[in-house]
């Protein structure tokens, strides 16, 4: 099908009606990091924390993406560029649900995490840096990625072969070696919290 063909269809209920009814700022929280660094678990930590309190949230991991949405891409650099557009796109869908939407990929290239940013409004994108030493990572290793990466088992593993461009000025900075999981959902909460997000 064309472009050309394609039209945008407005819907009757508005993206205000959305928020009204949720009664929060919706925004996508983008957590950053090496594989191991603890994205995922502290993700679900912090949902865990906003539906304590009521919100309306969905987090999307990248494994789990990578079993349906995502199941034809690899991980070469070109393959990984269109995964985080891909996933941009749905956590734009989700913002104007309405949602807080939270997402747990490495997604190391600056530019790709940009891209999403300007997808969105103002205020819409938080980049939330997991900054974990790779050292740390690899002594977790909790799917042995790390150990295949080093025999030569995996190809383009980020932080061993494929480059992982850490965030300049990210919206949040969490550094997991000097915290627990729960002092690390905490600081993201209270960030919202402050900013207004939640109210």
């Amino acid at each position: 099908m064309s472009e050309v063909n394609v039209v945008w269809h407005e819907h009757t209920v508005s993206h205000q009606e959305r928020v009204a009814l949720k009664q929060q700022q919706p925004v996508v929280l983008w957590f950053t990091g090496l594989s191991g660094s603890g994205k995922s678990t502290i993700a679900n930590a912090v949902e865990r924390l906003l539906l304590d309190k009521g919100k309306h949230s969905y987090l999307l991991d990248g494994d789990n993406v990578r079993h349906g949405l995502n199941k034809d891409l690899g991980f070469s650099d070109t393959d990984r560029v269109e995964n985080i557009r891909r996933i941009g796109e749905v956590a734009k869908l989700f913002v104007d649900s309405g949602s807080i939407v939270l997402t747990a990929f490495i997604s190391p290239f600056r530019a790709d995490r940009s891209q999403v940013r300007n997808l969105l409004a103002e205020g819409q994108f938080i980049e939330v840096f997991i900054d974990t030493s790779l050292e740390t990572c690899e002594s977790r290793d909790p799917k042995g990625l790390y150990k295949k990466a080093r025999a030569g088992e995996i190809k383009h593993f980020t932080g061993i072969d494929s480059d992982y461009e850490a965030p300049m000025a990210p919206d949040i900075h969490v550094k997991t070696d000097a915290m627990t999981v729960e002092q690390c959902a905490i600081k993201v909460l209270e960030y919202l919290d402050v900013k207004g997000y939640l109210r």
